[in-house]
């Protein structure tokens, strides 16, 4: 209802408030309508921030589980992105020092694994990039648990198969583990002594200095049967069939560890792979972690990865932890990251290379979920033999040849 001139002359303060707020009147209920319509769609807007922060969420959790297992197991992400920044503000690599090119390795690793991490972190804040972190580093810390936890378990069944301890290993315990259990004690006893020996097994449990077990030792577990040569320490090294078991627990799924046949260059891959085929025709086959991550091959970082979960399952230690007793995890890792990584020169390479071979073998899984893909193989120095590239190297030299005839 509009107001009239008779009601403006009665009431002066009406049409001065009138005249102030320029209103065209408009019913109450159409108002409130407008109202209500303005809060819904504030509302639809909140749900979809909380939507878009949920699944970035849920994304960078899901990203940061391949972290621990293929990159770092301890290092913490933000020194791997301090190094490559020193680096990239410094210019100079010669100088630097092994801890330094290690954590530079790691942040190459660490951009394989995340292809999309290097070029996010350039376009987010600050505050953007730590939240960014932290989700990364809690899919990372919830992987390497369910790891643990898997191995637990599994790792105890094997055992007792394998040993049949006069006392079985309880599965959902780790406190009848360690030196103090004869047949884990024989598996984490270090490659130089002989568990047999009842010196050793009484000076290793005794915690003495003339048997201290650290870092600094390959356990058996690790070599092939189990067995060392004092001679040729490389001979057998990281290619036990416990190993192999627990690498494809994590990273294929816990059933594919039985189909483990045999170790070292003997294992029947013909036959480990038509059991392998039949299982599959049997029985719905999950997607496995390897797909999920995108791990194609084997890979150095993921096998050091195996080790150190396996030594852990081994031990009586019950929450996880880099430091046990003497041993130092976080070095250990490196020691073994450093063995294929870090080869004294191009015979040791080529061992290196043979042994990652031979890992990608026993990995029947990769090659059922991914088939044969070796485009991660095609380095400049191989395309450059092959034919489109060696026709136009052929046809630059016809070119430059009747150039030079002119």
């Amino acid at each position: 209802m509009s107001v009239s001139d008779n009601d403006r002359q009665d009431n002066p303060s009406l049409s001065s408030r009138s005249e102030i707020s320029l209103c065209v009147s408009t019913s109450l209920h159409a108002r409130a309508k407008r109202r209500i319509a303005a809060l819904v769609e504030e509302v639809e807007n909140l749900k979809q921030d909380r939507a878009t922060k949920q699944r970035k969420t849920t994304y960078y959790v899901s990203q940061g589980r391949a972290i621990r297992r293929m990159v770092v197991l301890y290092t913490p992400i933000e020194d791997l992105i301090a190094e490559n920044d020193r680096r990239c503000e410094d210019g100079e690599a010669a100088n630097s020092s092994l801890e330094q090119h290690r954590l530079q390795r790691g942040y190459i690793e660490l951009v394989k694994a995340l292809p999309w991490f290097h070029d996010k972190l350039a376009n987010l804040d600050h505050e953007e990039t730590e939240d960014m972190l932290k989700k990364l580093k809690r899919g990372a810390d919830s992987a390497r648990g369910d790891d643990t936890g898997t191995l637990k378990e599994l790792v105890a069944s094997w055992v007792n198969i394998e040993y049949r301890p006069p006392s079985l290993i309880r599965p959902d315990d780790k406190h009848h583990r360690g030196f103090m259990n004869d047949a884990c004690g024989k598996l984490l006893c270090p490659a130089e002594w002989h568990w047999d020996d009842p010196v050793v097994r009484a000076g290793i449990r005794d915690r003495t200095t003339a048997f201290i077990v650290s870092e600094n030792s390959w356990p058996l577990f690790v070599y092939e049967s189990y067995e060392v040569d004092a001679r040729n320490l490389e001979r057998g090294l990281f290619k036990s069939k416990l190993l192999v078991m627990g690498f494809k627990a994590i990273f294929t799924s816990p059933s594919s560890a039985n189909e483990v046949d045999g170790e070292g260059d003997g294992t029947d891959i013909i036959e480990n792979n038509q059991r392998a085929r039949r299982r599959s025709d049997q029985t719905k086959v999950k997607t496995c972690v390897a797909s999920i991550i995108g791990m194609r091959k084997v890979t150095p970082r993921a096998i050091a990865y195996a080790v150190c979960q396996i030594r852990f399952a081994l031990s009586n230690i019950t929450s996880w932890r880099a430091v046990d007793g003497d041993f130092d995890y976080q070095i250990f890792w490196h020691n073994i990251v450093d063995f294929f990584e870090n080869p004294p020169g191009p015979a040791a390479r080529d061992r290196v290379q043979e042994l990652l071979e031979w890992w990608t073998r026993q990995a029947i899984d990769f090659q059922k979920v991914f088939g044969r893909n070796h485009r991660q193989d095609l380095t400049p120095e191989v395309t450059t033999r092959m034919s489109v590239n060696a026709l136009a190297a052929q046809r630059q030299h016809m070119e430059d040849a009747a150039f030079d005839s002119d």
